[in-house]
């Protein structure tokens, strides 16, 4: 059996937030953040192209939904499905295990930087024309967050913008 992906995050929860702390300090928030945003959204988006190859699924509704089951694994996230079709899927996120052990950890910051900005990374993984929207985050305090992935018509009206 393998370990779930909350699991996992609390693992390297150990090690990262010492690591970005004393990056922050050193070369200050704005700095060590962006690099951390780099170098975790360089994994992240590698780790949706792969599921994204071994999925082999053109329905987009069908493949998001199961990725998203894998890190709601153990009991970490409650979720309510909006809408789930061949090309979106749309969900809004209760309750998160993730948010609730960074905010124990009195780093609610760090886990929307190590956790939250990775699902855009991910997203972009799964190809050009998959858009994830999301304007906001238990991390930061909201009640829910709202994720809606969309297959976009025309690719190059998609990701230039952003």
């Amino acid at each position: 059996m393998s370990i779930s992906v909350i699991e996992q995050a609390k693992i390297q929860a150990q090690v990262l937030v010492p690591l970005v702390k004393a990056l922050q300090a050193e070369l200050g928030e704005v700095r060590a953040n962006a690099i951390v945003r780099k170098a975790l959204g360089d994994l992240y988006r590698g780790f949706g192209e792969e599921f994204w190859k071994a999925k082999n699924e053109s329905d987009l509704g069908k493949a998001v939904g199961s990725a998203f089951r894998t890190y709601a694994r153990d009991d970490a996230l409650s979720y309510e499905v909006i809408e789930q079709t061949r090309d979106a899927f749309a969900f809004d996120v209760k309750r998160c295990a993730y948010a609730e052990f960074y905010k124990a950890l009195g780093e609610p910051e760090l886990g929307f930087l190590m956790v939250c900005t990775a699902d855009f990374a991910t997203a972009d993984g799964f190809g050009p024309d998959i858009k994830l929207a999301r304007t906001q985050t238990i991390m930061q305090g909201a009640d829910h967050c709202d994720f809606r992935y969309r297959r976009i018509a025309d690719v190059s009206k998609g990701r230039a913008g952003e």
